[in-house]
């Protein structure tokens, strides 16, 4: 192999690391979501996990149990596609099982904010974070003709 060729090769190279670097920012800025959470009240328990899939996706749990009942399981992923940010529930009896899809309207360094219009309720979920063993979950919308909100600080756990 020449000189030039091996120049070229290179520089090919470099300039294929970078664009690979760089594919994921979005989702790389999120990682203070990584880890488990719970929030403990008179209510019941309230509990997300979080761990990386792959490069461009996270996946998470989340799940409300009362004494020795789960009343809310949810499997959820937030993946990267393309410059956007997608959140993407599945919840066990609703949907007919099938996962609705929520994308992130803006990007904050510590806050995801993410929307559906068109699903019933929640239309909008945002995670935003408190500090670095603290975060707030959100979600909000319309529900009964009423605008409705809910808000959950969760702790983070070993």
């Amino acid at each position: 192999m020449t000189s030039k060729s091996l120049l070229l090769f290179l520089l090919i190279l470099l300039i294929f690391a970078c664009e690979n670097s760089n594919k994921n920012a979005i989702l790389k800025k999120s990682n203070w979501l990584i880890g488990k959470w719970e929030r403990n009240s008179a209510k019941g328990n309230l509990k997300e996990i979080w761990k990386p899939k792959n490069d461009s996706t996270f996946i998470g749990e989340s799940y409300f149990i009362k004494g020795k009942d789960t009343l809310h399981f949810e499997n959820i992923q937030i993946q990267q596609t393309a410059e956007d940010l997608a959140y993407i529930s599945t919840i066990m009896g609703q949907n007919k099982d099938k996962p609705i899809t929520f994308i992130q309207n803006k990007e904050e360094e510590k806050q995801l904010v993410f929307e559906n219009l068109t699903n019933d309720y929640p239309q909008k979920i945002t995670y935003s974070k408190i500090s670095k063993d603290r975060i707030m979950i959100q979600i909000s919308g319309i529900q009964q003709g009423k605008l409705s909100s809910d808000r959950y600080i969760l702790k983070k756990i070993n």
